[in-house]
Formats: C-alpha cells, sequence, structure tokens
C-alpha cells in the first residue's frame, strides 16, 4: 500500500465530530478530562480518523488532529462514489453504504457524513444499523471504505473463488 505523505499534501480537511466530557470521582473532588473524535481528508480519495483525550478541550483536539493524520487510509472510488455495497462492521454498529447515482448526493448521518465528505465521495447512500455511537459508526465506516475493491480486484476474487470449486 503507497503511503501517504502529509506534508505533500497540506490541504486537509478537518472535521470534529463528537468531544466527551469524562469526570473521574475520586477521593479529592471530581476530575474532569477530554475526548475529541476528528475526522480529517483531502478530498481526492485519503480519510483518516482519531481519538483523541486530554485535559483541556483544544489539546484533545490537537492531538486527535495529529494522529487521524497518521492513520490515512486510501479509499478506493468510482467517480464520485463507491464500486460497489456494502456493510461494514465494527463492535454493535454496522453501517450499510450503498453506490449513488450521479445528483444524489451524500445521503448520511453525521458521523458517516463527515468520513464520506472528507474522503470526497459526492453520492452515496447511507444507513446506521444497530449502534449509533460516534465513535464505532465511524470505525464501521471506515471498516467498510477498507474493504472496497475495484472492478479489477472483484473479477480477480471472483475467478479464484471458481477456481476452487
Amino acid at each position: 500500500m503507497p503511503e501517504f505523505n502529509i506534508e505533500k499534501q497540506p490541504e486537509l480537511i478537518e472535521k470534529v465530530i463528537a468531544i466527551n466530557r469524562v469526570t473521574k470521582v475520586t477521593k479529592g473532588g471530581k476530575k474532569m478530562h477530554f475526548s475529541a473524535l476528528v475526522v480529517v481528508g483531502d478530498t481526492k480519495g485519503h480519510v483518516g480518523f482519531a481519538l483523541g483525550k486530554a485535559n483541556e478541550v483544544a489539546e484533545a483536539i490537537r492531538k486527535s488532529l495529529g494522529r487521524a493524520k497518521k492513520s490515512l487510509f486510501k479509499v478506493p472510488l468510482e467517480g464520485t462514489t463507491i464500486a460497489h455495497e456494502i456493510i461494514g462492521r465494527y463492535g454493535a454498529a454496522k453501517v450499510l453504504l450503498k453506490p449513488a447515482s450521479e445528483g444524489t448526493g451524500v445521503i448520511a448521518a453525521g458521523p458517516v457524513r463527515a468520513v464520506c465528505e472528507a474522503a470526497g465521495i459526492k453520492n452515496i447512500l447511507t444507513k446506521c444499523l444497530k449502534s449509533n455511537n460516534p465513535i464505532n459508526v465511524i470505525r464501521a465506516t471506515a471498516e467498510g471504505l477498507r474493504n472496497l475493491k475495484v472492478g479489477k480486484e472483484v473479477g480477480k476474487d471472483a475467478k479464484e473463488d471458481s477456481k476452487k470449486e
């Protein structure tokens, strides 16, 4: 898999999906921490996401942005949509991703919409099945997008399956 060079591609779009306040109750009182879920992408087929945790919101966002830029992966696009229908699974979350015709737009809810727009997908139909926890939904979406195959790969897999039988 070819590496994605961050320095060569500075125009990444960054979207903060969720900021959670986490409180730990101790003998001395309550300790507050924050976690930030962020998606980054270049709108040309590269997208990444990360969860950062810190004592302050700004620090949590900065941490998650750094990690998200390191976790970029390539999404195989076919024009402005994806090649085929797929279901991404992570934990209790399931996300259905379907290719759509030109002019449909991004039909998706919060976290899935952010991932699709950051990846540069302009036409897609999605549905969150089971869980709607933003962290697991983003991970399920990323899993689905990673498992997409381009036309040549799909044909190659079909030939291998027919040889086995």
